[in-house]
């Protein structure tokens, strides 16, 4: 009877551990990166943990928005954030605090949505954007051939390749290298651009999280951003950093670099600010395995009796 009873609680906590890693593995992130009408950075990859805002039954582009502008805009979405439904769906009214009767983009992994309801899945890297002239659509969405690259040693280069999309003739996207685009690392002007092919080499000296973007005199474009963490306690076998690469929505590696340490850090932490945001059910996991172990100990002190 005692095998029993410890049996039936062994597999009580068994399944509470089940349950809670589920809840874990449940949990969907999306970076959020967010530029203003000053073509400014005012969000960088910012971690996000997403939950169904509009209760639409579905994880979305506007659910990712809202989330990071209750978190990070002063005022949180409500005074930051609209969205509403029009002709053409659920559409931009403001976003960062800027109304301007809807020049706005935004991209999923450096693809174009179809509109705000797009769903959005975990890793996603979401990308939003304001037109600085309302009138003017000539303004063009760039990004590097990577969006964000493994831990690297100081004084490590990494290769990137800028890109900015045009329209075709039926209204699909074509893809240019952008020459002569001027780089930045972390807000700081340098004195390196890109070649003909779009290629530029960039060095990182600073530990701690870097941030590349760049900026063209002949094309008006999305600032595009490309982020690492630069950990001291690394070393590199070659001068060139592995890549996590990105093209529109599939995600490759591309390995060109060896590291000696084992372990690394993120490269990103998730915010402090995000009430709304946490492990939805984790604590009625924890719940259900405190309940586990009572049923157990209650089980084996009546079967004493």
């Amino acid at each position: 009877m005692k095998k029993t009873i410890a049996m039936a609680a062994a597999l009580l906590i068994s399944c509470s551990a089940v349950c809670m890693t589920s809840f874990a593995a449940d949990e969907t992130k999306v970076f959020v990166t967010v530029s203003d009408d000053k073509k400014d950075l005012v969000l960088i990859q910012e971690p996000i943990t997403v939950t169904d805002i509009d209760s639409d039954g579905k994880l979305t582009i506007n659910d990712a928005l809202y989330i990071a502008h209750e978190n990070k805009f002063e005022g949180g979405a409500a005074a930051g954030y609209k969205s509403s439904v029009g002709q053409w769906g659920l559409g931009l009214d403001k976003l960062w605090g800027v109304e301007n009767g809807g020049s706005y983009g935004y991209y999923v992994n450096d693809k174009m949505s179809m509109g705000l309801a797009d769903e959005i899945k975990d890793g996603d890297q979401i990308q939003a954007f304001i037109y600085p002239d309302p009138k003017d659509y000539n303004y063009y969405y760039s990004f590097f051939n990577a969006k964000k690259g493994e831990p690297v040693a100081v004084d490590a280069e990494v290769p990137l390749t800028l890109t900015y999309y045009t329209f075709g003739a039926n209204g699909d996207l074509v893809e240019n290298k952008l020459a002569n685009a001027k780089i930045t690392l972390n807000g700081k002007a340098t004195d390196l651009v890109t070649d003909n092919d779009g290629k530029v080499t960039v060095k990182f000296s600073e530990a701690g999280s870097n941030y590349v973007s760049a900026a063209s005199d002949s094309v008006n474009i999305v600032p595009p951003v490309y982020m690492v963490e630069v950990d001291p306690a690394l070393t590199t076998t070659t001068t060139t950093a592995p890549l996590t690469t990105t093209t529109n929505s599939s995600t490759t590696t591309t390995t060109t670099a060896t590291t000696t340490k084992t372990t690394t850090k993120a490269t990103t932490k998730a915010s402090g600010n995000s009430p709304k945001t946490g492990v939805k059910g984790a604590g009625l996991a924890v719940f259900g395995l405190a309940g586990a172990v009572a049923t157990a100990f209650i089980l084996r002190r009546k079967n004493e009796e």
